[in-house]
């Protein structure tokens, strides 16, 4: 008689949203059933669709950084919803305060927002039993955070790091060595067989990134 499957302690969903495609995350404790979205940047009714068919509470929002795709719509989701939003680090305060002028900028809708908790490197967030340790990891925003889960071998990098590349850093306050130093510094060592949902495009993990990486394989970095 083998074992059933046990379930694992968190699940997740990808839900792309905006014309940039961003993934939106949608994260839940399987004990709980309390979730959370990360990077709400748009099409909040695709969003909303998405919780309702996962079958989950909506418990916060989560941000990893300040760009328009990411958070242009997070706060009138929290309005709407009664939600708290925690992120990013206070460092992206200034594109936080630009989104009204960045989605008009944009043809997007956006607002700006005082996210209810400011986050730093070593905080944690809770989404029901769950415990994500929140990393910071500046270079393509300066406030740019990183959302990890130890038990599941799982992180939500945001614009940081890509399958095949790495996040722009042509933007203001940007800074290229930074985010060499955030991904090679604090990502690479939770270890190579960590699973990433990046802010673009498909998932991967550490160790194939640091094999095969054109900007930040052990081989590009040598």
């Amino acid at each position: 008689m083998t074992d059933a499957p046990t379930t694992p302690p968190m699940k997740a969903a990808i839900l792309p949203v905006t014309p940039l495609q961003q993934n939106c995350s949608l994260i839940w404790c399987t004990a709980t059933g309390k979730a959370a979205l990360v990077d709400p940047g748009g099409d909040l009714d695709k969003l909303k669709a998405g919780v309702a068919k996962a079958g989950v509470e909506l418990e916060k929002i989560l941000i990893t950084h300040g760009h328009l795709d990411h958070c242009g719509q997070a706060g009138t989701l929290a309005q709407e919803m009664g939600l708290p939003i925690e992120g990013p680090h206070e460092d992206d305060r200034f594109w936080i305060s630009r989104l009204d002028d960045d989605g008009a900028r944009f043809g997007m809708q956006a607002a700006s927002f005082e996210p209810d908790r400011w986050l730093q490197h070593g905080d944690t967030v809770t989404v029901g039993d769950l415990t994500l340790d929140v990393i910071h990891c500046p270079g393509h925003t300066p406030g740019h955070v990183v959302f990890h889960h130890a038990p599941s071998r799982f992180a939500i990098v945001g614009d940081v790091l890509f399958k095949g590349s790495i996040g722009r850093t042509d933007f203001p306050r940007g800074n290229h060595q930074d985010l060499i130093d955030s991904i090679t510094e604090r990502l690479w060592p939770l270890g190579e067989d960590v699973t990433f949902i990046p802010g673009h495009g498909p998932t991967s993990t550490f160790g194939m990134e640091r094999k095969t990486n054109a900007f930040v394989s052990d081989y590009a970095l040598s």
